[in-house]
């Protein structure tokens, strides 16, 4: 019997897009808790924390699906190369606001612009399904597919948390901003 997951990565990049794309979706899972962790140790501030990774989640849920009806009337590339740089920029803000003791408004707009990520799943999900539509290889892949978004939740979210508690307080999103960077322009 063949194996279903071999046959979607014998496709040409399906390998490389795959990786590319489990990279870039772990900020997903760091990010909220990342901030949490970051901001409660480096000022000590729950409620602070709390609302700071709120603003980003809320704004995301709202964002994500807008910059994913761009993605699809523009490209991918198109849109998903300069919502990446905005987000970097701003978690690049969020963590220099963080370590310099920036005012508290600074961690509200950084995390406000740092929402701007795309969504790493849809667009997995689209190259997926425009490589294998049609055919029973698709199943397969969203599958797959599945299983590295349940992994990205399990080991994103630990990751930054333990990065923030046994490095530095900004370790864990600083890992997600590097992260977020570099797989999206190896996906990209």
């Amino acid at each position: 019997m063949r194996n279903p997951y071999g046959e979607i990565f014998k496709v040409p990049g399906a390998k490389g897009f795959a990786a590319a794309a489990f990279i870039a979706r772990l900020p997903i899972a760091m990010a909220p808790i990342g901030i949490v962790a970051m901001l409660s140790q480096a000022r000590g501030e729950y409620w602070l924390a709390g609302a700071v990774s709120a603003t980003f989640a809320l704004t995301n849920a709202f964002a994500a699906p807008q910059i994913s009806r761009w993605i699809d009337r523009l490209g991918q590339t198109a849109v998903a190369t300069p919502t990446t740089i905005v987000s970097v920029i701003a978690f690049l803000a969020l963590l220099a606001a963080t370590h310099y003791d920036w005012p508290s408004w600074t961690l509200f707009v950084s995390a406000f612009l740092a929402a701007t990520m795309p969504s790493v799943p849809a667009m997995v999900r689209a190259r997926w399904t425009e490589r294998f539509r049609d055919r029973p290889e698709l199943n397969a892949a969203f599958a797959f597919d599945s299983a590295a978004d349940e992994l990205v939740y399990i080991a994103g979210a630990s990751l930054s948390v333990g990065l923030s508690v046994a490095l530095f307080p900004e370790a864990g999103m600083l890992a997600s901003t590097l992260l977020l960077a570099f797989g999206m322009a190896a996906f990209v």
